[in-house]
């Protein structure tokens, strides 16, 4: 069974930084690409960005220069690490492998 937890979110001031993990179970993860997908109050599921399991990434434009995504394969780990978080980066982030999801993790970029 494929399971997908994601942690690390929570309420951050603008400007400020935090780390999401993705653990992943259920399958062979270093062969794989995952990717991370957020959900604003409102609107429709946007992708991050994502790596291959050969290490390539994408980011979208919004995030680019101010996220990275990275993978610990020996640890089925999933992680993106967000600086210069801005109130628009708030968000339901989820971390995506195929057709599964995880439950998410929530942002919040206030003051």
């Amino acid at each position: 069974e494929v399971q997908l937890v994601e942690s690390g979110g929570g309420l951050v001031q603008p400007g400020g930084s935090l780390r999401l993990s993705c653990a992943a179970s259920g399958f062979t993860f270093g062969s794989y690409d995952m990717s991370w997908v957020r959900q604003a109050p409102g609107k429709g599921p946007e992708g991050v960005s994502g790596i291959s399991g050969a290490g390539a990434t994408y980011y979208t434009g919004s995030v680019k220069g101010r996220f990275t995504v990275s993978r610990d394969n020996a640890k089925n780990t999933l992680y993106l690490q967000m600086n210069s978080l801005k109130p628009e980066d708030t968000a339901v982030y989820c971390c995506k492998y195929r057709i599964y999801w995880g439950r998410g993790t929530q942002v919040t970029v206030s003051s």
